[in-house]
């Protein structure tokens, strides 16, 4: 394993940073919904630079002109 342990988050350490409950990670963990490393004694982690990735890959861009709306779209509550 080529993981440096600076490297490396328990789920109670990277639940806060993807603000999501302990819970949410061992589910996502068990439906394989999010890559990990599972040592030996059933030590489970997540690399940070995943948590990362996730977070980056969970934006929604702006739209290039906030004016026009979408059709069957409500109005949004910051304008």
């Amino acid at each position: 394993m080529n993981e440096r342990a600076d490297n490396l988050l328990t789920l109670f350490e990277a639940a806060p940073v993807l603000r999501v409950k302990v819970s949410t990670l061992r589910s996502w963990v068990l439906h394989r919904k999010i890559p990990y490393i599972k040592l030996l004694g059933g030590r489970v982690f997540l690399r940070r630079s995943d948590c990362e990735a996730l977070i980056s890959a969970s934006v929604v861009p702006a739209r290039e002109n906030p004016n026009t709306r979408e059709r069957g779209h409500r109005r949004s509550c910051m304008s």
